[in-house]
């Protein structure tokens, strides 16, 4: 099935009849500060709307799908591959939809997410290998002092684990979940979580999820 995280509206409904109509599959709506239960048992196709889910729903939505391999996660609406360069440095889709993008192009796309393949242009997918090969060489330069637990901390943050995630995950309290937050923040000198996540994306060595399943194949957009 097809999930479309938006914002409901005319628009957005004729965008769900015509995927009805081209793919034959169901396709539900969700608005971005809903939610929906991914570990159902069949293929899930999830698309965030780029107009409407802001950085922090979209981290949101990342964290409910990480650990769940039937659900392939994109971004539609993007404005170029710049955009999409910049929403990649943070989130681990597996397809990328331009605001330019024809319906049936899109319908192709989310045909092949549906196969377990990666929908992005060539040139795109460059730039991510160029990306995480920067991030190979920085994985040999001193971290700014953050300890082995700090680097175990941000390296959760970097995956969209909520803080009482993080405190389960490393077993202690959520209270010194934020103190070794608050530690980080000074330490690597930003103020906020999605700076945190833009930091260790640059800076620490990350093996995506989604972009680490054997069965995922790279394919040309066009």
């Amino acid at each position: 099935m097809v999930l479309l995280v938006t914002d409901k509206n005319p628009q957005s409904q004729l965008f769900i009849d015509y995927i009805q109509a081209q793919l034959d599959c169901p396709v539900e709506t969700v608005s971005p500060q809903g939610d929906f239960d991914v570990s159902r048992g069949e293929k899930i196709v999830l698309l965030l709307d780029a107009d409407h889910v802001d950085d922090d729903s979209m981290q949101a939505w990342q964290a409910k799908v990480v650990d769940h391999e039937r659900v392939a996660l994109a971004a539609f609406n993007l404005r170029d591959e710049d955009h999409s360069a910049d929403v990649l440095a943070t989130m681990h889709l597996q397809g990328v939809f331009y605001r330019s993008d024809e319906l049936p192009l899109i319908c192709k796309g989310i045909s092949k997410l549906m196969e377990g393949d990666l929908w992005m242009s060539r040139t795109l997918m460059t730039r991510l290998i160029d990306f995480y090969r920067r991030q190979q060489r920085n994985a040999y330069r001193p971290v700014c002092g953050l300890t082995h637990r700090e680097l175990e901390i941000i390296g959760l943050l970097g995956s969209g684990a909520s803080n009482n995630e993080i405190a389960e995950r490393l077993f202690v309290s959520e209270h010194t979940v934020k103190s070794h937050l608050y530690n980080i923040f000074r330490k690597i000198k930003v103020h906020n979580r999605i700076q945190a996540m833009n930091w260790a994306r640059q800076n620490l060595v990350t093996i995506p999820p989604s972009l680490g399943r054997s069965q995922q194949r790279s394919k040309e957009r066009f």
